[in-house]
């Protein structure tokens, strides 16, 4: 019994040492991407990024949401990053994004 206790204790201590702080980000870049061709640039560039974990765009709102480990790396890093290929990249902030919000639900009335 004290062996199974032990072997679950080390087991619980190496799985929360382990865990990762992943956060994400939403930016918007410059210029706006317009079709699939700028998504998969921006993609394709992102993804050797240290630190990044998911990338998903979605041209109708010009945004790009980055999944990262916040342990490699920052939010700032990230969008300096987008320089590499040509763009420019700044935070959406939460107004923004409930002002987007506000703005779909009042069209679809």
């Amino acid at each position: 019994m004290k062996r199974n206790f032990l072997l679950f204790t080390m087991m619980l201590f190496a799985v929360v040492s382990m865990a990762k702080d992943i956060k994400t980000v939403v930016v918007t870049t410059t210029p706006q991407m317009h079709c699939e061709s700028c998504e998969n640039k921006i993609k394709g560039n992102l993804r050797f990024e240290k630190g990044v974990k998911g990338i998903e765009t979605n041209v109708e709102k010009q945004t790009v949401t980055i999944k990262y480990d916040a342990d490699k790396t920052t939010p700032e890093k990230l969008m300096k990053s987008f320089e590499k290929f040509g763009y420019s990249a700044r935070e959406v902030n939460k107004d923004e994004k409930a002002c987007k919000k506000e703005a779909e639900s009042c069209s679809e009335k």
